[in-house]
């Protein structure tokens, strides 16, 4: 199983469950990083019951029928393993990394969990405990809150505006029983992905999970409200709070995960922010010392996306610096900003992120679990790889033309801005 280093090789088929399985074929390596991927989250909640995806993770780790919450954490880390879990807005994810052999240990474990759950009234408790205290550390950590911020005002009386955590009164409210019933009628062979990275073969995982899942066909998979953009002029919403620093956050309404233009706005992205020699980060932190950090990035779902310019700057600079992020963002809808050399750079950049992440069990094991579940399709290295290198500087510069428009700008900031709020809005243009 163990050779020379290749490029992964990947793999995919459905259990008689429904739940599909999908491998990275790493020979290689001697970790392999194995996740079940549920296909509920944030968006799927009701307003009233938001953070019960987030809820229902933390209470699968306090244990199943057969093992304690001790247990749990004990029969993977006794073999020097890892275990975790993670929500998003359309998936949860429930993760370990093991050394080969410990593969069906490592299965065995997580299956128990997502099909034996057992949902204790103290557990519970003990944990509405827990997380109001982590919602308290994200509204005390202003580069968090403000992202919650940002998708209140993007996604404005939509699921996806919800912070994924809840608020302390949603929390206060979900019941023993609401987390039991959420858990049966969402945590479904039919609505689950099992993403396996490493020195495996694809009919050793099947072999293993065939024996793990019950073979009759379950459960169904969850609808989701779609997300509406009804936005026709510039957004903004600041929270007025003492900090040190005013922690602003601009975006615009971007594409969907499969979206035909989505390589093309990567790359604007990587040109605009996403490295220390980007647009954002020479002009604004390096030029001018008005940032520490500041960054762009995108932000995908099935549906909708946004693309989002993040800082971090001195309270009486921030009017300034949101000046200077729509100047350059305006140059870039306009055709004066993004190069032929820059675009080769940033394809140049990518291509390497990309070699290295492909070397990580982990980054592998995320990849495609993500990509099968939410897409029900991996793409190869290669094939990543020629539909960068097929973007045309046109391309870039159509996309940002499209979407650097100011009726689909909306900016969230949390500080002591001096600036009254129609001042800010002013200054909300391309």
């Amino acid at each position: 199983m163990k050779g020379e280093l290749r490029s992964p090789s990947y793999e995919s088929s459905v259990l008689p469950s429904g739940m599909r399985v999908v491998t990275c074929e790493m020979p290689s390596m001697e970790s392999v990083a194995l996740g079940l991927w549920v296909g509920i989250g944030g968006r799927y909640e009701e307003r009233k019951k938001n953070g019960i995806s987030h809820f229902l993770e933390h209470i699968l780790f306090k244990g199943t029928r057969k093992r304690s919450a001790l247990e749990i954490s004990q029969a993977i880390e006794s073999v020097g393993g890892s275990l975790n879990g993670f929500t998003g807005e359309e998936y949860t994810c429930y993760m370990a990394k093991v050394i080969h052999r410990h593969l069906k240990r490592a299965a065995d474990v997580l299956t128990d969990m997502f099909l034996h759950p057992v949902v204790r009234s103290e557990d519970v408790e003990k944990e509405r405990i827990v997380i109001r205290e982590e919602i308290n550390m994200y509204r005390d950590t202003p580069q968090h809150h403000v992202m919650d911020l940002l998708n209140e005002v993007l996604w404005t009386d939509h699921p996806l505006g919800r912070p994924l955590v809840g608020t302390p009164e949603t929390i206060l409210t979900i019941t023993q029983n609401d987390l039991r019933m959420y858990q049966r009628r969402s945590y479904t062979p039919a609505n689950t992905v099992c993403a396996v990275a490493g020195g495996v073969r694809h009919s050793e995982v099947m072999k293993i999970m065939d024996t793990l899942i019950p073979k009759r066909p379950r459960g169904r998979v969850p609808t989701y409200m779609a997300a509406r953009d009804r936005q026709r002029k510039p957004k903004l919403l600041v929270q007025k709070k003492n900090t040190e620093q005013t922690h602003l956050c601009v975006a615009v309404r971007g594409y969907s995960r499969n979206h035909p233009s989505r390589y093309a706005l990567q790359l604007l992205s990587i040109v605009a922010g996403e490295n220390m020699s980007s647009r954002l980060f020479q002009r604004i932190r390096e030029k001018r010392g008005l940032a520490y950090a500041i960054h762009s990035s995108i932000i995908r779902y099935r549906d909708t996306g946004a693309f989002t310019v993040y800082a971090g700057v001195e309270n009486k600079k921030a009017l300034a610096v949101i000046a200077l992020i729509m100047r350059e963002l305006g140059k870039m809808a306009r055709g004066e900003g993004v190069t032929q050399s820059e675009l080769a750079r940033a394809k140049l950049y990518w291509e390497g992120q990309l070699a290295m992440e492909l070397e990580k069990t982990t980054s592998n094991m995320l990849s495609v679990g993500e990509s099968m579940l939410c897409s029900g399709h991996i793409l190869t290295k290669q094939e990543i790889l020629s539909k960068i290198n097929k973007v045309k500087l046109q391309d870039v510069h159509r996309v940002a033309a499209d979407i650097f428009a100011d009726e689909k700008l909306s900016l969230a900031a949390v500080g002591p801005l001096p600036e009254k709020e129609d001042v800010i809005s002013d200054s909300l243009h391309f």
